[in-house]
C-alpha cells in the first residue's frame, strides 16, 4: 500500500521512513484511476488550482476518481505561513480574471451537483479576495444554476465585516470557515489568525443571512486536550454553526508542526456522538475527514436535518385532556 506523504526530494530514507510511519487506518493508496487523471488534466487545461493538490490531501485519489475537486482560487501562494499548512507562502501573483469563468466551466464539465471553493489568504488585496469569491459564485449561478455552492474562506483579517457581507449577498449555500485548532494552540499553529475573530466571522454570516448553512472544522492530533475540543464545539454552537468537521492532522513536511498523537477511530466516533448531542445538524468525525470530503453528501444530510427540525418546531403541542 502506497502511503501519500509528499516527502521532499533529498530527504534521507531513514528520515522519510520515520516520518511516514502512520497507523493503518489513515494510510491510503496512491491515485491511479482514469477519473483521477481526467480531473487532473481538466484542472491544468483551465489553469485552476486545487487545495486537494496544494494541501497534499490524503483523499485526493478517492475524490478525483469521482471527479470531485475543491477549487482553490486567488492563486497558489499564501501570504501567511501556518504551521500545519502545505500551501506555498510568499508574495502572490496578480489575480486571474478568468478564474471565475474557468471554475464554472470545470463545474459544468464535471457535472457537479455540489462544488466547494476555497482560497489562499490574500492579505495583500484591499478586500482580502472577497470580490473574487463573489465573482466565482456569480459565474457558477449563471453557468450551472443547479449546482449548490460551498465556500471555505480565510478570516479576511481587518476586512472581515465588509468581506462577509459581500459574499453573503452573492448567496452561497454553505459558508465554511475553519477554526483549525483549540485557542491554546493558536500562537504556534495558526499565528496569523485569532480564534475569537474566526468565531465572529461565523456569527457575522448567520447575522447577515440565517438561511446560509455555516460550517467549521478542527484538526486533532496537535496536542489538544479532550475538554478543549468540547469547548470548541460549544463555542461553535454559540455561534450557531450548523456543521462541524473533525479530522486527523498529518504533518506535510519535516518543517511543519509535528503530529503529537494519532487519534483513534474510536475516539473520533466518540467526538462525533458528543457533537450530535450538542445540536449540530451534521457532524463528520473520522481520521480522514477533511473540510470538503464528501461535502455534497453531507450537504444533503444537513439540509434534510434542518427541514425536519423546522417541521418539528411547527407542530402544535398536544393538549392534555
Amino acid at each position: 500500500m502506497n502511503d501519500l506523504s509528499n516527502a521532499p526530494e533529498g530527504e534521507r530514507p531513514q528520515e522519510r521512513t520515520a516520518r511516514q510511519r502512520k497507523p493503518d487506518w489513515i494510510r491510503v493508496r496512491a491515485p491511479v484511476s482514469k477519473g483521477y487523471h481526467e480531473t487532473r488534466k481538466l484542472m491544468r487545461e483551465l489553469n485552476l488550482n486545487t487545495v486537494c493538490e496544494e494541501a497534499a490531501c490524503p483523499n485526493i485519489g478517492e475524490c478525483w476518481s469521482k471527479k470531485h475537486a475543491t477549487v482553490m482560487i486567488l492563486g497558489d501562494v499564501c501570504t501567511r505561513a501556518c504551521a500545519f499548512c502545505n500551501v506555498k507562502t510568499g508574495m502572490p501573483r496578480a489575480v486571474d480574471p478568468m478564474e471565475p469563468e474557468n471554475t464554472a466551466v470545470a463545474a459544468a464539465k464535471m457535472g457537479l451537483e455540489h462544488i466547494v471553493i476555497t482560497s489562499v489568504d490574500r492579505d495583500d488585496l484591499p478586500d482580502g479576495g472577497a470580490g473574487q469569491f463573489v465573482k466565482v459564485i456569480e459565474a457558477l449561478r449563471r453557468n450551472t444554476p443547479s449546482t449548490t455552492i460551498e465556500i471555505l474562506t480565510p478570516d479576511f483579517r481587518g476586512k472581515m465585516r465588509a468581506a462577509v457581507e459581500a459574499i453573503c449577498e452573492a448567496g452561497p449555500d454553505v459558508y465554511n470557515h475553519n477554526l483549525e485548532t483549540v485557542p491554546r494552540l493558536y500562537p504556534t499553529i495558526r499565528p496569523g489568525a485569532r480564534y475569537y475573530s474566526s468565531l465572529r466571522l461565523l456569527e457575522e454570516v448567520k447575522s447577515h443571512n440565517p438561511l446560509i448553512f455555516t460550517k467549521s472544522g478542527i484538526m486533532l492530533g496537535l496536542g489538544e486536550e479532550r475538554l478543549e475540543v468540547h469547548q470548541v464545539m460549544d463555542d461553535m454552537r454559540s455561534a450557531e454553526v450548523d456543521f462541524i468537521t473533525m479530522g486527523q492532522y498529518l504533518q506535510p513536511t519535516p518543517k511543519h508542526a509535528k503530529v503529537e498523537e494519532f487519534v483513534t477511530p474510536k475516539t473520533f466516533k466518540a467526538y462525533g456522538t458528543i457533537g450530535r448531542a450538542k445540536g449540530f445538524l451534521q457532524v463528520a468525525s473520522s481520521p480522514l475527514t477533511r473540510s470538503s470530503y464528501h461535502a455534497g453528501d453531507d450537504f444533503a444530510v444537513m439540509k434534510k436535518a434542518r427541514e425536519e427540525k423546522l417541521l418539528k418546531s411547527r407542530k402544535p403541542d398536544r393538549i392534555a385532556l
